[in-house]
Formats: C-alpha cells, sequence, structure tokens
C-alpha cells in the first residue's frame, strides 16, 4: 500500500492539547511534513470565500492565532477554507493540498464534503469521514500524521499517551516478523 495511505487521526477537545500532541511528535523527530491539523475557526470576523498558500506565511489568524502561528513554520501549507455544512475551518500540512486538489477536481461528490475527499485522498476510509467531520463540525481538532506503515503506528503510539479523545489507525496492517 501506499504509504501516504496510512495514516493515524487523533481527535482533541483543545488547542492546548493538540499543541502539546504536536511538541511530543517533534520531540521524537516525527517529519512535521507528514503531520495536519484541521479545526473549526468560530471567530471568523470577516466573510472570507476562501485563500491558501504552500509558503511560510499565512495572513489570516483568527482569534486563536497564537495555536495556529505556532504552526505554519513547522506544517506543510496552511489555508482557510468555508466548507458548506461544517463552516469555516483552519487548516494545516498536507491535507491542504488535499483538499484543493478535491476542490480544483470537483472530485466532492456523492453527500461527502471537501474536508471529506481530503480525508479520503489520506486513506482514510469514507465510512470513518462522517464521523470525523462531525467532530469537526461540533468543535473538535483533528490531526493526522501519515507516513509509512511503520511511521504511523509509532505516532499513533505517541498519540495514545496524549490527551487524545481517540486515535484511530487507517491503513495497511503491520505484520509481524518472527521466530
Amino acid at each position: 500500500m501506499d504509504s501516504a495511505k496510512n495514516s493515524v487521526v487523533a481527535i482533541f477537545e483543545s488547542h492546548d492539547q493538540a499543541e502539546a500532541a504536536i511538541r511530543e511528535l517533534q520531540k521524537d523527530g516525527f517529519d512535521m511534513k507528514k503531520l495536519s491539523i484541521v479545526g473549526k475557526d468560530y471567530h471568523t470576523e470577516e466573510h472570507v470565500v476562501g485563500y491558501y498558500t504552500t509558503g511560510d506565511r499565512m495572513l489570516y489568524w483568527g482569534k486563536v492565532g497564537a495555536f495556529w502561528g505556532g504552526f505554519w513554520g513547522l506544517l506543510f501549507g496552511s489555508a482557510f477554507f468555508w466548507v458548506p455544512g461544517v463552516g469555516p475551518l483552519l487548516v494545516g500540512g498536507p491535507l491542504v493540498m488535499s483538499i484543493i486538489a478535491a476542490l480544483e477536481g470537483a472530485a466532492v461528490t456523492g453527500g461527502i464534503t471537501a474536508l471529506g475527499a481530503g480525508l479520503c485522498s489520506l486513506g482514510i476510509p469514507k465510512n470513518s469521514i462522517l464521523q470525523y467531520e462531525t467532530q469537526v463540525k461540533n468543535g473538535k481538532l483533528l490531526l493526522v500524521a501519515h507516513g509509512t506503515a511503520d511511521e504511523v503506528q509509532h505516532a499513533k503510539d505517541l498519540l495514545d499517551q496524549t490527551e487524545a479523545n481517540s486515535t484511530a489507525f487507517h491503513g495497511e496492517k503491520r505484520t509481524a516478523v518472527g521466530l
């Protein structure tokens, strides 16, 4: 299976919890370019249709700028999207490009949102996507680590030790090499 199709998704209640988890992954040497985060921005004051950048700067910060601003230098890409049915989202990491590809390719069909299409392209099964979209709608943050099965399993082991509400591995199952 393609390493882009292996991922672990952790759900967090607060920015502080997600930040602590990201710091743990970074401290352990996890490649920050394989890490994405998505959360709802309840404090949008401007009516922004959307924008994205794959550079190292993000112009829109919202009221949780200290949290989001701290990671744009670590994560690969950042964006603000307005997703019908979900609302305003701030996204960082490779998931940005997956969402953009879904939007530009008009791949958003069959009741799946742009966020759902982006998650699907990272190997998240469709039966889990609705759950993750619901979590985001309800104000939770999703932290998604992707890579080889071994990298993702190691990230899951680390995330299991954080304050995540839940963690789930999606992708190829590792096989034990034995005796």
